[in-house]
């Protein structure tokens, strides 16, 4: 057969996890050096949840960083772990969810670059999910936060771009939005991934994807209600500015209260 179709929201399969490492190659996007800057000289371990396939964590262990990663998906995982073998590094990375990731320390500082803290759909479970953090997070530790703003679940576009993988596959994905809820700011997309070779369709991935958006002030709040303090933000990793109404990523930053 070659349909492979899921029911898990945000599955990120074998077919995502290979395109999402050939379109989001190291310093590909702006937030990795925008990242790196911040961090530099830091010198409490920093985790980074849904840590995909290493490419932010990789850069960082690079940079001499103490960091930890986790992720749901043992498909991005696996390509992590790899990247950070071949850089000659033993990374701290597990098989963990948002939901209930577990450790017997904790951290100066948690990292969700790239929009991925939108991946929590729920507004309850995000609530669950930054409680949880704070308690993960040493007493004037630190969150920092890629958030895609309100503004993104209006503006959305169908997804449709391919890729040559190296051994000559034609890798192509095709994402539709399905639902626009903004009671709920939320989107849900059905993504299909599709596989090429000689000139013959070979795989299918069909996931479901959904995120939940926020509004600037909304965020804030949310953080302070959470238990941080000292909020800010910038807007598309720009730190000479603040944010904008065309931006397209908010960083949020602020940290734990006592």
């Amino acid at each position: 057969m070659l349909s492979n179709v899921t029911t898990a929201t945000n599955r990120y399969g074998e077919l995502a996890a290979e395109i999402y490492d050939i379109d989001k190659p190291f310093g590909a996007l702006p937030d990795t050096r925008f990242h790196l800057e911040r961090f530099a000289g830091f010198e409490r371990p920093i985790l980074e949840p849904a840590c995909g396939t290493g490419r932010t964590l990789v850069p960082f262990l690079k940079a001499g960083l103490d960091i930890t990663g986790f992720d749901q998906s043992p498909e991005m995982l696996a390509r992590c772990r790899a990247r950070c073998e071949a850089a000659g590094f033993s990374a701290d990375v597990s098989q963990q969810r948002f939901e209930d990731f577990r450790y017997p320390r904790t951290f100066g500082a948690i990292l969700v670059p790239v929009g991925t803290f939108t991946l929590i759909d729920d507004l309850d479970a995000a609530r669950a999910v930054l409680r949880r953090f704070r308690d993960h997070l040493e007493p004037g530790g630190v969150v920092v936060l890629d958030i895609q703003p309100l503004s993104v679940l209006a503006g959305h576009r169908d997804d449709r771009r391919r890729w040559t993988a190296e051994n000559g596959d034609l890798l192509t994905i095709d994402g539709a939005r399905v639902v626009t809820d903004w009671m709920t700011q939320r989107g849900e997309a059905m993504v299909r991934y599709e596989r090429w070779r000689d000139n013959r369709l070979v795989e299918i991935q069909m996931e479901p994807m959904a995120q939940r958006y926020w509004g600037l002030n909304e965020f804030r709040l949310f953080l302070e209600a959470g238990g941080f303090m000292g909020v800010s933000v910038v807007g598309d990793y720009d730190r000479s500015r603040g944010p904008r109404a065309r931006d397209r990523t908010l960083t949020f930053e602020a940290m734990r209260t006592a």
